[in-house]
């Protein structure tokens, strides 16, 4: 017998759950419908791919040539190297805009009133959409690396560290994911979701060392961009890619990246997660 759940998003499931079990699987059906709308729609997924990978081409063959790193000469191939992890971060997190996007979508369109009159957990609708938003980041991720590697990119620590690396990444992304989740939440249409999703990040990326060294700014800038959570997770990348270029900087949170990245990203989705769900109670009363 299936549940009202069910019959109103797809699937079945044999018995009634309670707790966490019953969390986790309203959760992974609305995952699931969510997936199931981006195999429909594959534009989203197209689209998606296109700015990342415009952003490797135009970096790599049309300014990379023009951009020097400390201690190596300026070239397209060094900066490349130099390049990519701030590429894959910066992709993950502009993921925001997409999850703001729908999110508030399905407000508009009384989806989420449809989800409060059946008997399911409460969070599991913004737990299914971060989900499924951190699938498609996970193959746009898989795209994007196969186009670095057409570049000239390239992993110097093994295929472990690798794994590690992208594993960075999808859990920055994933945390992220839940400030869209707020975004959705807090405004009145998907283009102004959009909006509010993406302009924040602009400054965030850019003042990072995603794409010049952090030595390179100004004194008054240089603690904002090493504290950055976008900047932990690049130079954990690149640590674990091998793909450090230039200088080794011996800032703290750079030297101890990992654990620096791993932090920003446990606080950042818990505390996002939490008044997600708190704005989300209160949206649908």
């Amino acid at each position: 017998m299936t549940t009202a759940t069910e019959h109103a998003i797809g699937g079945a499931v044999p018995r009634q759950r309670h707790g966490l079990a019953a969390m986790a699987h309203d959760s992974w059906v609305v995952a699931r419908r969510n997936l199931r709308r981006m195999t429909r729609i594959p534009e989203i997924v197209v689209f998606g791919l296109m700015q990342p990978v415009m952003f490797v081409l135009l970096f790599s063959y049309v300014m990379g040539g023009a951009i020097q790193i400390p201690g190596t000469h300026a070239s397209s191939s060094a900066y490349t190297q130099y390049l990519m992890a701030g590429i894959f971060a910066q992709t993950v997190t502009f993921a925001v805009a997409g999850a703001s996007a729908g999110i508030a979508e399905d407000m508009t369109k009384g989806l989420v009133d449809r989800f409060r009159s059946l008997p399911m957990t409460r969070s599991a609708v913004l737990v299914g959409r971060t989900v499924a938003d951190l699938v498609q980041t996970a193959f746009t991720l898989l795209v994007l690396a196969m186009v670095a590697l057409l570049v000239g990119w390239r992993i110097h620590e093994g295929f472990l560290k690798a794994l590690g690396a992208f594993a960075l990444l999808l859990l920055l992304g994933y945390a992220f994911s839940w400030i869209g989740a707020l975004i959705g939440l807090s405004v009145r249409s998907p283009e102004a979701a959009t909006s509010a999703g993406l302009i924040w990040l602009f400054p965030l990326t850019f003042i990072s060392n995603a794409f010049v060294p952090i030595s390179s700014m100004p004194d008054w800038l240089k603690p904002i961009a090493y504290w950055n959570p976008f900047s932990a997770t690049v130079q954990a990348c690149r640590d674990l890619f091998g793909n450090q270029v230039g200088p080794v900087d011996h800032s703290w949170p750079m030297q101890h990246a990992v654990v620096v990245s791993v932090g920003w990203s446990l606080i950042i989705m818990a505390f996002f997660s939490w008044l997600s769900v708190r704005k989300y109670r209160s949206a649908i009363g």
